[in-house]
């Protein structure tokens, strides 16, 4: 059985049949960047924030030559060390990160910037600890479909002031949205909304066909494409550092 995080609710984990959803949403974006990026040939990857650990598990699989975890919690750490031990972990600030300059070839940062105070001194340090023409992957909720009150949040980002934030130092490639595909579509024309339906009430109030979807969600039931970003759920851009 896998080990899990307790939930605090600033970040998801995998094994928790209530929490599916959001894993498995979270989890399609590292899936799209190990099938649409060449990480294999990415030598260093720096996965900046990664809470569990299971992104950064993922990348390495992918064959990435070095797979560092960089988080600020130490009951965090200490879990992905016990669980993928073959991940390198570094404790810090993510805006003030231990590396030196163009220590990596890929930064990934996934359902991250939108929890730190000072979002360009972030992005600032990306270009700095990324080789030239290495490759940032970053994404975060879409402000204009995200449900609010999420505390941990300090900015939610629409699809222009996610680019304009990156747009100082680096060259964006690719702009993309995460949209529930035609499984997830077709119960909520049924439905109604799966997301409002799972913070309506407490999972334990859920009724069977709400928690059948939940628990049956996986990656493969998001689609990450470009066009319409303000429809989408969550935001992913490519971004090149000169």
């Amino acid at each position: 059985m896998t080990e899990t995080l307790p939930l605090t609710g600033e970040r998801t984990a995998p094994g928790i049949w209530h929490e599916n959803y959001w894993f498995a949403r979270h989890e399609a974006a590292y899936r799209w960047i190990t099938a649409n990026l060449p990480i294999d040939e990415g030598g260093h990857v720096l996965d900046a924030g990664c809470g569990e650990g299971y992104g950064a598990e993922l990348l390495r699989d992918a064959g990435a030559s070095s797979v560092t975890g960089l988080d600020y919690e130490d009951t965090t750490l200490r879990h992905v060390r016990r669980v993928y031990p073959q991940v390198n972990l570094a404790r810090g600030n993510l805006v003030q990160t231990p590396f030196a300059d163009n220590a990596f070839q890929t930064v990934t940062s996934l359902q991250t910037i939108e929890h730190l105070w000072d979002q360009p001194r972030f992005v600032a340090e990306c270009a700095r600890i990324l080789a030239p023409q290495g490759t940032l992957v970053l994404s975060t909720p879409n402000r204009l479909t995200f449900p609010s009150g999420n505390w941990y949040h300090t900015r939610e980002l629409t699809a222009a002031e996610f680019a304009e934030l990156l747009e100082p130092h680096f060259g964006i490639t690719q702009a993309l949205g995460l949209h529930h595909g035609a499984r997830v579509l077709e119960w909520e024309a049924q439905y109604g909304s799966c997301v409002d339906a799972q913070l309506a009430a407490e999972h334990d109030q859920w009724d069977e066909n709400l928690a059948a979807l939940v628990r049956s969600t996986t990656y493969e039931d998001f689609e990450i494409r470009p066009g319409r970003l303000d429809e989408s759920l969550d935001l992913v851009l490519v971004a090149t550092a000169g």
